[in-house]
């Protein structure tokens, strides 16, 4: 363990985190969380960096970087045990896709895709953009899942049912909940991608995401918005899926899959 390779071992685990900038998370504990939760892929989200800008030194993984053309916004990471076969950056959406907010890493048995996906806005001023890139997001691991099965995760930035927020009566009409984002995610399932956590988790009160006021984490006040989806030819190999909820440095907590 700890070492970088250019073969996977099983069972592997995966982690997900939006950090909300890796900087101000690496001032938090980050390197004793990658110390101790020992993850072989880690996909972070929200980096708000360059990986000039960074002074990561984790030994054992690769890193794979995509920055936003705009400093200090968005932007994802994958970090790695074992090198990559190919590592691609971005998907083909209207518009370009600048906010570094897909990364394409292909791995002998399946690609993992870490997406942060865009906000539609408190306003909704992002709605139809958001439309268009979820669409052209699941187009993107369609075409991967015809090579080889797709693990994707990452920020989604919806709460996909009323079991997925705490207050859903209040929010049928905010960023995150409207009909139309929670639509896209139907076609995520309906094309047959598994939200892995659902495998093992029912009910609510499992959140992955907490305002940052009026004391929500503490009082479990939340959403989950952050997922694991599997193609399903994984669905077997699936061993577990969990929200890290006690992990602290961002307003997200990480979520973590196993694959046999």
């Amino acid at each position: 363990r700890g070492v970088a390779t250019s073969q996977p071992h099983f069972p592997m685990k995966l982690v997900s985190w939006n950090v909300n900038g890796i900087r101000a998370t690496l001032k938090k504990g980050f390197r004793d969380f990658v110390a101790a939760e020992d993850p072989d892929i880690l996909c972070i989200q929200e980096t708000k960096a360059r990986e000039e800008d960074v002074e990561l030194d984790i030994p054992g993984y690769h890193a794979y970087w995509n920055a936003a053309e705009k400093r200090g916004y968005s932007g994802t990471l994958i970090l790695s045990k074992t090198e990559a076969l190919s590592v691609a950056n971005g998907i083909t959406v209207k518009g370009g896709d600048k906010e570094g907010r897909v990364i394409t890493a292909e791995f002998a048995d399946f690609y993992v895709v870490n997406v942060y996906t865009p906000n539609a806005k408190r306003d909704l001023s992002r709605l139809d953009y958001r439309q268009t890139w979820d669409a052209a997001f699941l187009r993107h691991c369609r075409k991967l899942e015809k090579t080889k099965p797709v693990i994707f995760c990452g920020d989604l930035n919806v709460a996909h049912s009323e079991l997925d927020l705490a207050n859903p009566k209040g929010n049928h009409k905010t960023h995150g909940f409207t009909p139309e984002e929670r639509g896209a995610f139907d076609k995520i399932v309906k094309a047959g991608f598994i939200d892995s956590f659902r495998e093992f988790h029912d009910g609510n009160g499992h959140y992955s995401w907490w305002a940052v006021w009026g004391n929500c984490r503490a009082r479990n006040v939340g959403w989950r918005i952050d997922y694991f989806c599997i193609s399903k030819a994984l669905q077997p190999r699936l061993a577990a899926a969990d929200i890290l909820k006690d992990v602290t440095g961002s307003d997200h907590c990480p979520v973590r899959v196993e694959i046999e």
